[in-house]
């Protein structure tokens, strides 16, 4: 079972770690967005069309994604602190890298090693609350950590879409590096080190022993797989290809995409602490995770063939979209609780390198999908597509949705209790 909070920690101390991880965790999502506000400028800068800027921006859930299971073994092993400190100080150094990259390449570097940095935000804060809060608050406390990283994807949108307006595409990477500093600041001065009885679990754990364990669970594997398909709509429809689509489309402006995309993340924000809390107060997962997987799949079938005229009913679509969505934060209770409690950042950072790697492989999928019927029309150097291109590819996001469904049904209900 995870461990009761520490007497050598408060829970003013343990209140303030976990803020300061969520904030992590938000500006995670700030950097994971942004490409999609940039779009037209990341084009004509590097002279790229929709599948290079797709594998552009996907660099970034690359690098996070492939992080995510080691993450988890060395948060088991060694604890928060000095992870999440140095992770957020080399963040910092690889954004000054992408904000004066001259090519694709370097460009696509820079991304790569912001993804690799703050990949040790969310099971960094996780492990917090498995530290120094109590096991009953976990699902409430998961909810919460998505709610911040919401609200980093909703700054990522009309609000960063205004910085780049006013500085250049440029000048606001260098503003989210001097952010990752203080970051890093905060979290090596303010996160309390593990007690002595926890660095000593930690190290009897075994990193290796751990991974077997984990890998070995065929739970972990269907949370992964629901984790992935419910993600993908919000990582690569939110996260880059909403934005070029309402405006070539639905001849919306950048700023007013941007607003109108983000509502995806408002729903995911509001409704994720209220499906961990209804989950907890039931004592089921697995109904929150279906309701939820199936409202979002028939959401996002009328938003992509059935498209509202009206802007207020799109935005309550979208809103819907991100509301079901949100159930998914059910699935990191059930990953812990399905699995060892000692692994439980194990656990943890395969699921949420499933869930990452829905960007990198969606981004750049419906990027290509989109490429591969272009007839040719270009705008200020940017690629121009159609609304039938569009529809195309984002069938794409049905499809993942669907399975992530069909995972749920196979899932084993943990009644909120730690079963292994």
């Amino acid at each position: 079972m995870p461990e009761p909070v520490t007497h050598s920690v408060s829970q003013r101390q343990a209140t303030i770690a976990f803020t300061l991880g969520t904030l992590f965790f938000g500006y995670a999502f700030v950097q994971r967005v942004s490409p999609s506000v940039m779009t037209s400028e990341l084009m004509s800068e590097f002279a790229v069309g929709g599948a290079a800027l797709g594998s552009l921006s996907a660099f970034y859930f690359y690098a996070y994604a492939s992080i995510q299971l080691p993450v988890g073994m060395l948060t088991d092993h060694f604890g928060p602190r000095k992870l999440m400190s140095f992770a957020a100080a080399l963040c910092a150094l690889a954004s000054l890298g992408l904000a004066l990259s001259d090519s694709v390449l370097t460009a696509s570097i820079g991304r790569a090693l912001i993804g690799g940095t703050v990949a040790f935000a969310f099971v960094g804060t996780m492990a917090i609350a498995g530290y120094w809060f109590k096991p009953a608050q976990y699902a409430l406390l998961a909810g919460l950590l998505q709610t911040v990283g919401m609200g980093g994807g909703i700054f990522g949108q009309a609000p960063l879409r205004r910085m780049v307006e006013g500085i250049g595409w440029r000048g606001t990477i260098n503003v989210l590096a001097l952010v990752a500093v203080v970051l890093a600041l905060l979290l090596f001065f303010l996160v309390p080190q593990r007690s002595r009885e926890q660095k000593l679990q930690g190290s009897r754990t075994g990193i290796m022993k751990g991974l077997r364990t984990v890998t070995t669970n065929p739970q972990t594997w269907i949370c992964s797989v629901i984790g992935f398909g419910m993600a993908a709509t919000m990582l690569s429809f939110g996260g880059l290809w909403g934005v070029p689509w309402l405006t070539n489309v639905h001849t919306y402006s950048t700023t007013e995409a941007a607003g109108i995309t983000s509502m995806l993340f408002v729903g995911w924000a509001v409704f994720s602490p209220l499906c961990g809390w209804t989950s907890d107060r039931i004592g089921r997962r697995n109904i929150i995770l279906l309701s939820g997987s199936l409202l979002a799949l028939i959401a996002l079938v009328i938003l992509i063939y059935y498209t509202p005229a009206n802007t207020a009913l799109l935005i309550a679509l979208i809103f819907i979209i991100g509301a079901g969505g949100s159930s998914m934060t059910v699935c990191f209770g059930s990953v812990r609780e399905l699995n060892d409690a000692n692994y439980s950042s194990t656990s943890l950072g395969l699921m949420n390198m499933c869930i990452v790697g829905a960007g990198a492989v969606m981004q750049p999928l419906i990027g290509w999908l989109l490429d591969l019927n272009w007839d040719g029309t270009l705008i200020d150097g940017a690629r121009v597509y159609s609304a039938t291109n569009y529809s195309n590819a984002f069938f794409s996001l049905l499809v993942v949705n669907l399975v992530a469904i069909v995972a749920a049904l196979f899932l084993r209900e943990t009644y909120c209790k730690q079963i292994k």
